[in-house]
């Protein structure tokens, strides 16, 4: 079941170098493009190694919660 779709803010398990932990959500498939929120740099990553690192997405109401948590159906 998939709980994430284009255009999510997410936190993974580790930050990028510059310093930011979220990420936008931008193409999703066998792999998963990934955007910093801090530098703009884009990453691809297969999406069994993101379903691996994933730990919060940020909900409707702007608040970061953790993927086990989230629901998307109030999305």
């Amino acid at each position: 079941m998939k709980k994430y779709k284009v255009n999510d803010i997410v936190s993974l398990k580790k930050g990028h170098p510059c310093g930011e932990n979220l990420w936008e959500i931008q193409r999703l498939g066998a792999d998963i493009k990934l955007k910093c929120m801090g530098c703009g740099k884009n990453i691809w990553m297969k999406r069994l190694e993101f379903d691996k690192k994933i730990r919060k997405i940020k909900d409707k109401d702007g608040k970061m919660v953790a993927i086990v948590n989230y629901d998307p159906e109030s999305n």
